[in-house]
C-alpha cells in the first residue's frame, strides 16, 4: 500500500475558479452560520449537487487574508448612561468593522466596564482614527485597543 501523499495548494483568484467551487464555498458559509441545517438544504439553495458537494468540501474554501486585519479586541469604559454604548458601536459599525462579541459589567459608581472584539478587515478608517472617533464620544471615559 502505498503511503498518502502530502496535499498541495494553490493561491487562485476566484475569478478563474469553476463556479461549483465557489458554490461549495457558499454551501458551507450556509451550514457553519446555521442558515440552512441540513447539506440538501444548503445545496439546494447554491444550486448544485450534494454529489458535488461531498466531492469538494473539505478540499475547497475562502482564503482569508491574516495581514490585510485581525480580531482586535477593545476595552472601554462608559458612563452608565441610556445610548452610550449604542453611539460607541455605531462607530464599529460607520467603519465596517465587524463585532463578534461585546461584554459588559454591571455598572457601578456610574460606568460600566466593556469589552469589543471585532474583525476589522474590512475597515474603511485607520485603526487610530477608530480609537480617536470612540474617544471622543461623549461618555467614554477610556478606549484602548488590548490585542490584535
Amino acid at each position: 500500500m502505498a503511503a498518502k501523499s502530502k496535499p498541495k495548494y494553490y493561491l487562485v483568484e476566484a475569478g478563474v475558479l469553476p463556479e461549483v467551487f465557489i458554490k461549495v464555498t457558499e454551501a458551507r458559509e450556509l451550514l457553519e452560520t446555521g442558515e440552512v441545517r441540513t447539506v440538501a438544504e444548503a445545496v439546494e439553495r447554491v444550486g448544485i449537487s450534494r454529489s458535488a458537494f461531498y466531492k469538494y468540501k473539505d478540499s475547497v474554501m475562502p482564503f482569508r487574508d491574516m495581514s490585510r486585519g485581525s480580531i482586535v479586541t477593545f476595552n472601554a469604559l462608559l458612563r452608565d448612561k441610556k445610548g452610550i454604548l449604542s453611539s460607541l458601536l455605531a462607530i464599529f459599525a460607520d467603519t465596517g468593522a465587524n463585532i463578534l462579541t461585546i461584554n459588559q459589567s454591571i455598572p457601578t459608581n456610574g460606568t460600566a466596564l466593556v469589552t469589543i472584539s471585532a474583525i476589522t478587515e474590512n475597515m474603511s478608517v485607520s485603526m487610530d482614527e477608530l480609537i480617536t472617533n470612540a474617544r471622543g464620544l461623549y461618555g467614554v471615559i477610556r478606549f484602548d485597543a488590548l490585542a490584535g
